[in-house]
Protein backbone atom coordinates (compact mmCIF):
# COMPACT_ATOMS: atom_id res chain seq x y z
CA UNK A 1 0.00 0.00 0.00
CA UNK A 2 0.84 3.72 -0.54
CA UNK A 3 0.87 6.12 1.78
CA UNK A 4 -0.83 9.92 0.58
CA UNK A 5 -1.10 13.32 2.76
CA UNK A 6 -3.88 14.63 1.67
CA UNK A 7 -2.51 17.49 -0.57
CA UNK A 8 -1.06 14.53 -2.27
CA UNK A 9 -4.47 12.52 -2.48
CA UNK A 10 -6.41 15.83 -3.67
CA UNK A 11 -4.03 16.09 -6.23
CA UNK A 12 -3.86 12.57 -7.30
CA UNK A 13 -7.70 12.63 -7.81
CA UNK A 14 -7.43 15.81 -9.81
CA UNK A 15 -5.07 14.26 -12.59
CA UNK A 16 -6.36 10.22 -12.29
CA UNK A 17 -10.28 10.80 -12.74
CA UNK A 18 -10.87 7.17 -12.98
CA UNK A 19 -9.91 6.50 -9.05
CA UNK A 20 -11.82 6.27 -6.15
CA UNK A 21 -11.96 7.80 -3.11
CA UNK A 22 -13.66 6.02 -0.33
CA UNK A 23 -13.88 6.74 3.56
CA UNK A 24 -14.11 3.90 5.77
CA UNK A 25 -15.71 5.57 8.70
CA UNK A 26 -18.93 5.07 10.60
CA UNK A 27 -21.85 6.37 8.70
CA UNK A 28 -22.32 8.83 11.65
CA UNK A 29 -18.99 10.49 11.21
CA UNK A 30 -19.49 10.26 7.32
CA UNK A 31 -22.91 12.29 7.21
CA UNK A 32 -22.39 14.38 10.56
CA UNK A 33 -18.72 15.38 10.99
CA UNK A 34 -18.43 15.65 7.25
CA UNK A 35 -16.63 14.24 4.08
CA UNK A 36 -14.05 15.06 1.45
CA UNK A 37 -16.27 15.94 -1.76
CA UNK A 38 -16.86 13.28 -4.07
CA UNK A 39 -15.99 10.77 -1.42
CA UNK A 40 -17.59 7.18 -1.37
CA UNK A 41 -18.82 5.89 1.62
CA UNK A 42 -18.13 2.33 2.80
CA UNK A 43 -17.60 1.46 6.12
CA UNK A 44 -14.53 -0.35 7.43
CA UNK A 45 -16.60 -0.49 10.33
CA UNK A 46 -19.90 0.45 12.50
CA UNK A 47 -21.80 0.72 15.25
CA UNK A 48 -23.73 0.01 17.45
CA UNK A 49 -20.84 -3.26 17.90
CA UNK A 50 -18.37 -1.44 15.66
CA UNK A 51 -17.40 -5.22 14.21
CA UNK A 52 -15.25 -5.07 10.54
CA UNK A 53 -17.88 -4.81 7.99
CA UNK A 54 -17.81 -8.82 6.59
CA UNK A 55 -19.28 -6.95 2.91
CA UNK A 56 -15.82 -4.12 2.34
CA UNK A 57 -13.98 -6.29 0.43
CA UNK A 58 -17.26 -6.94 -2.05
CA UNK A 59 -18.59 -3.66 -1.85
CA UNK A 60 -15.33 -1.83 -3.35
CA UNK A 61 -15.01 -4.78 -5.75
CA UNK A 62 -18.37 -3.46 -6.76
CA UNK A 63 -17.87 0.06 -7.23
CA UNK A 64 -14.16 -0.20 -8.40
CA UNK A 65 -15.00 -2.89 -11.21
CA UNK A 66 -12.16 -3.56 -13.63
CA UNK A 67 -10.71 -6.00 -11.80
CA UNK A 68 -9.41 -4.47 -9.00
CA UNK A 69 -6.93 -2.18 -10.96
CA UNK A 70 -9.07 0.87 -10.49
CA UNK A 71 -6.73 3.10 -8.05
CA UNK A 72 -8.67 3.04 -4.92
CA UNK A 73 -7.54 5.72 -1.90
CA UNK A 74 -8.84 5.22 1.26
CA UNK A 75 -9.58 7.71 4.02
CA UNK A 76 -10.86 7.62 8.12
CA UNK A 77 -10.63 10.04 10.53
CA UNK A 78 -7.03 9.95 11.75
CA UNK A 79 -5.44 7.37 8.87
CA UNK A 80 -5.64 3.97 11.25
CA UNK A 81 -8.56 2.23 9.96
CA UNK A 82 -7.65 3.46 6.26
CA UNK A 83 -4.77 1.57 6.73
CA UNK A 84 -6.04 -1.80 7.96
CA UNK A 85 -9.22 -1.47 5.36
CA UNK A 86 -6.32 -0.84 3.09
CA UNK A 87 -4.10 -4.12 3.84
CA UNK A 88 -7.81 -6.31 3.40
CA UNK A 89 -8.00 -4.57 0.17
CA UNK A 90 -4.54 -5.62 -0.89
CA UNK A 91 -5.14 -9.44 0.27
CA UNK A 92 -8.16 -9.74 -1.75
CA UNK A 93 -5.79 -9.14 -4.95
CA UNK A 94 -6.84 -5.33 -5.13
CA UNK A 95 -3.06 -3.98 -6.93
CA UNK A 96 -3.61 0.32 -6.40
CA UNK A 97 -4.43 1.19 -2.87
CA UNK A 98 -3.75 4.02 -0.81
CA UNK A 99 -3.43 5.61 2.35
CA UNK A 100 -4.69 8.90 3.22
CA UNK A 101 -2.61 9.44 5.76
CA UNK A 102 -3.55 11.64 8.82
CA UNK A 103 -7.22 11.29 7.36
CA UNK A 104 -9.92 13.79 7.46
CA UNK A 105 -9.56 15.08 10.83
CA UNK A 106 -5.86 14.45 11.17
CA UNK A 107 -3.82 13.65 14.66
CA UNK A 108 -4.34 14.66 17.75
CA UNK A 109 -2.74 17.88 19.36
CA UNK A 110 -1.36 18.54 23.06
CA UNK A 111 -4.93 19.39 24.31
CA UNK A 112 -6.20 16.24 22.54
CA UNK A 113 -8.55 17.87 19.84
CA UNK A 114 -8.18 16.71 15.92
CA UNK A 115 -8.16 19.68 12.91
CA UNK A 116 -5.74 21.48 14.24
CA UNK A 117 -2.29 19.62 13.40
CA UNK A 118 -3.40 17.67 10.14
CA UNK A 119 -5.63 16.08 7.96
CA UNK A 120 -8.02 16.45 5.14
CA UNK A 121 -9.73 19.34 6.55
CA UNK A 122 -6.86 21.45 8.26
CA UNK A 123 -5.13 21.62 5.08
CA UNK A 124 -8.27 23.41 3.34
CA UNK A 125 -9.60 20.83 0.71
CA UNK A 126 -12.69 20.52 -0.59
CA UNK A 127 -15.19 19.12 1.69
CA UNK A 128 -19.01 18.87 2.71
CA UNK A 129 -21.50 17.15 5.12
CA UNK A 130 -25.03 16.42 4.55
Amino acid sequence: MKQITPKEAHAFLQTNPEALLIDVRSEIEYLFVGHPVGAIHVSWNDGPDWEVNPHFVGEVRKLAGNGGQRPILLICRSGNRSEVAAQALLDAGFADVYNVQYGFEGELDENHHRNSVSGWRFDGLPWEQC
